[in-house]
């Protein structure tokens, strides 16, 4: 918009006026832009008005040319913290003399373009009101501002209005009112605004009905008594229910991994603060800002070696976290997370509170987390002690986000609160499109032009509960965006229950599919801003995914873009024998890759000694006939197999259990160097130089049968389990390099994408990333998708509805 007047515009009070309709795009609805907008408009003496709607904010302004053009410029650098301006349009209009600026009530007519803000860490300003005795808002659980608090977890509708949250409930106080409508107030048009008369009201309420719940400083005490005591507490967040006790009671936390069937899955951590970890783990400056910034996500942290009495501080009790090098720890994100956390005040009947919470989702196993109130005191009963509820329902259910820091980068694990349902901007064009993700870990995504929008993390797909909540999720998610699929996508798994969601509310739709290991490298891709044509060596190695040739993929190496790609190479085929059964018993697969390898499985060695003896008999039998026995290529499986075969795990109560404690066994041996008895015999014919990504040469193949006879004879000699985890460590990444320089031999791509669930392990992916670039190579690693599934539907997304792609099987549903 030029600064100069047209040869018409009028005049007011002796100067030229111009007027502009101008709307803002991005996360600017429940940020407290509409207040932003105000205070920028009056201060700079323009009238106008300004309003939310379906596509965003927008602004009508009319003033001197020049003030307007300053309007326009500030808008974005000066928005509030919590808003993200994608773009700000503007078109002149015939200008009206209008005076003073308002803000108008929300339009609900045209499509939905805006984009909703993600639930937001308690703001520094409310929580000094909240600990403040003289502030009307003193201990009130359910402080909030424009800055901060619970938005995507409350939002029923848009525009972003309180009548479309779950506060719609709770009429405004006169006080309340008087700021809502303040410009001057922080809480000016402040949705979720609210205090102790015309709020929601915390309960507790204990699991013998006889005693009846009590409510407000009644309630809250009544629960730090409980935590204090030893009992589980079902508490009420932003996303849906946790289950919290004191970490440091080794019975009780002992107590909720058996109600919960939790087998020996880490628990995360709350803490009070940084300075009641900082002799737990260690913290850099990344992982600082990480636990304290605006989202608190559960960051995993890499233990000290620390005991109460090295220290005369608390310690987390050993069942916390059983075998795992990391420990995952959050600071409270809520205002009644720092109220059940916070230290005795004197003079009170406070009594004390556990500084150190184990904090985990309100579920069983396999379960969604629970948001429903009377679902939660149906569901967990068998979980809680207690439960410390409120009336402020959850609109849509949303976990906590799990990340670490790789190499000085963050790296999500579980893209949830706080992230979603921030969109992620492609590099390529989509049409209008829903990717259904797989079977683990499972996220959809939505997507057109050049935004896509992943969903809340929903979980295991194993589960009735979690597939009525993947619909509830996908129905959440068109209602904010505003946009209605043409094209439904799914892995080419012909099991996968999400895959079967998709057929089933197909309802005249395309159903493309994706394979998977395609589409992991197609999400790493997307995330690093690829743009159409780029072809990479994507390194995809997880622990199960449907190949073309009907075996179970997982250490790959294809030669990929967005619309195809080749099977360059492989890790070689192995039995899977009893299929799930061998990933829960990681002796299993030990003995399927000695078999392979051909190397005796003597009783000496650990994975032998820990298999039944009937079982081994019929184990032996059904390897040599080949007998239910899928062949696989999983870089999972070898490292559920070296686990075993080096006595570090042998039966999996949770998804990468085996390979978790492999990396703890691995960091504890510190600097190692490589063992050249510890390497794969890469075979094949590698000159595929100008093969296009559509040809199908024969694969090379990684066959790690001299490394597990280096690992075996280690074992028999003693050798430390440590050493061995390191040693093996150390020989993918040799590998991972042997066999990109051959792809790039044989290609001349010299871009490498590491993706796939096991580069979770950040040990593995900083020794890839460090030897690949040594050897001149760039590195597309993942930093805000999750390498895991949790990122599949992302990669199915770009490579499906990417206009004109060719790189998808598609059926056409009648």
């Amino acid at each position: 918009m030029s600064g100069t007047p047209g040869v018409d515009a009028p005049e007011r009070d002796g100067q030229t006026v111009r007027r502009a309709r101008i709307v803002v795009r991005g996360v600017v609805q429940g940020v407290g832009f509409r207040p932003f907008v105000y205070g920028l408009a009056t201060r700079l003496r323009l009238a106008g008005h300004v309003t939310n709607t379906g596509e965003g904010v927008v602004v009508e302004v009319e003033g001197p040319p020049d003030a307007v053009d300053r309007f326009r410029s500030r808008l974005a650098p000066e928005a509030p913290p919590l808003a993200s301006v994608e773009s700000v349009e503007s078109a002149e209009l015939p200008a009206i003399r209008e005076s003073g600026f308002r803000i108008v009530p929300s339009r609900t007519d045209g499509p939905v373009r805006t984009l909703v803000a993600p639930d937001t860490a308690t703001c520094d300003a409310c929580l000094r009101e909240l600990s403040d005795p003289h502030d009307r808002r003193h201990r009130h659980p359910f402080i909030t501002c424009t800055h901060c608090g619970p938005r995507f977890t409350i939002v029923t509708g848009l525009p972003y209005d309180r009548a479309h949250t779950t506060m719609a409930r709770f009429p405004l106080c006169p006080d309340c009112d008087r700021e809502y409508h303040d410009p001057a107030d922080r809480r000016f048009h402040a949705q979720p605004v609210a205090c102790p008369h015309c709020g929601p009201r915390l309960s507790f309420v204990p699991a013998e009905a006889a005693t009846g719940p009590v409510h407000g400083e009644p309630a809250l005490a009544a629960a730090r008594a409980l935590l204090a005591a030893g009992g589980i507490l079902a508490v009420k967040g932003l996303g849906g229910y946790h289950l919290a006790c004191d970490a440091t009671r080794a019975g009780t936390v002992a107590e909720l991994r058996r109600r919960k069937a939790r087998g020996d899955k880490p628990f995360a951590l709350m803490a009070r603060d940084v300075h009641d970890i900082e002799h737990l783990v260690h913290l850099g400056p990344l992982e600082r800002q990480l636990l304290t910034g605006r989202v608190r996500p559960i960051v995993l942290l890499r233990r000290r070696a620390v005991t109460e009495h090295s220290t005369g501080r608390p310690v987390p009790a050993d069942a916390v976290a059983p075998g795992s090098p990391d420990l995952g720890i959050m600071l409270p994100y809520t205002p009644l997370h720092h109220l059940l956390l916070a230290e005795a005040r004197p003079g009170t009947d406070d009594g004390p509170a556990p500084g150190l919470l184990v904090m985990t989702s309100g579920n069983l196993s396999g379960e969604p987390i629970v948001t429903d109130d009377e679902e939660a005191l149906e569901r967990l009963a068998v979980l809680a002690d207690a439960w410390l509820t409120h009336d402020r329902p959850v609109h849509v259910p949303c976990d906590d986000p799990v990340v670490r820091v790789c190499d000085g980068e963050p790296l999500v694990l579980r893209r949830s609160r706080g992230y979603a349902p921030l969109p992620v901007t492609l590099p390529v064009r989509v049409d209008a499109a829903l990717a259904a993700g797989g079977d683990l870990k499972n996220v959809l995504c939505l997507g057109q032009g050049d935004k896509a929008w992943l969903s809340a993390h929903i979980g295991d797909m194993d589960d009735l509960a979690t597939q009525r909540a993947f619909g509830r999720a996908e129905r959440q998610l068109e209602s904010i965006t505003g946009v209605r699929p043409g094209l439904l996508v799914t892995d080419t798994h012909p099991a996968y229950r999400s895959a079967a969601w998709a057929r089933q509310h197909a309802d005249g739709r395309t159903v493309a599919r994706v394979q998977h290991h395609h589409a992991h490298i197609a999400s790493a891709l997307a995330e690093n801003g690829a743009p159409a044509g780029t072809e990479v060596i994507g390194v995809a190695f997880d622990g199960t995914g449907h190949g073309d040739d009907g075996a179970v993929w997982g250490g790959e190496f294809l030669l990929a873009g967005y619309g195809g790609f080749r099977r360059f190479a492989h890790l070689s085929y192995v039995p899977l024998p009893g299929g799930d059964t061998a990933v829960r018993r990681p002796y299993r697969m030990a003995l399927a890759h000695l078999h392979a390898a051909g190397v005796a499985a003597d009783p000496d060695l650990p994975c032998t000694a820990a298999c039944p003896p009937p079982e081994l008999g019929f184990l032996r039998r059904q390897l040599e006939r080949g007998l239910n026995c899928v062949p696989t290529s999983s870089m999972g499986r070898l490292f559920d197999a070296v686990a075993s075969l080096a006595g570090v795990c042998h039966w999996a109560g949770y998804e990468a259990q085996a390979a978790i404690e492999l990396e703890a066994e691995a960091v504890s041996a510190g600097t190692v160097p490589e063992d050249p008895r510890y390497v794969f015999d890469v075979a094949g014919d590698a000159s595929q130089e100008g093969a296009p990504l559509t040809a199908n040469p024969a694969p090379l193949t990684a066959n790690p049968a001299p490394l597990l006879a280096a690992v075996a004879a280690d074992v028999r000699q003693g050798v430390p389990a440590p050493m061995i985890a390191a040693r093996f460590h150390l020989a993918v990444a040799r590998m991972v390099r042997d066999v990109c320089r051959a792809a790039r031999e044989a290609s001349g791509l010299h871009t490498v994408a590491l993706t796939g669930g096991v580069f979770a392990n950040t040990l593995l992916s900083s020794a890839c990333a460090r030897g690949l670039r040594e050897d001149g190579f760039t590195v597309l690693r993942h930093r805000e998708i999750p390498p895991n599934d949790g990122g599949l539907a992302l990669g199915q997304l770009v490579v499906a509805a990417r206009t004109g792609a060719p790189g998808a099987a598609v059926e056409h549903q009648q």
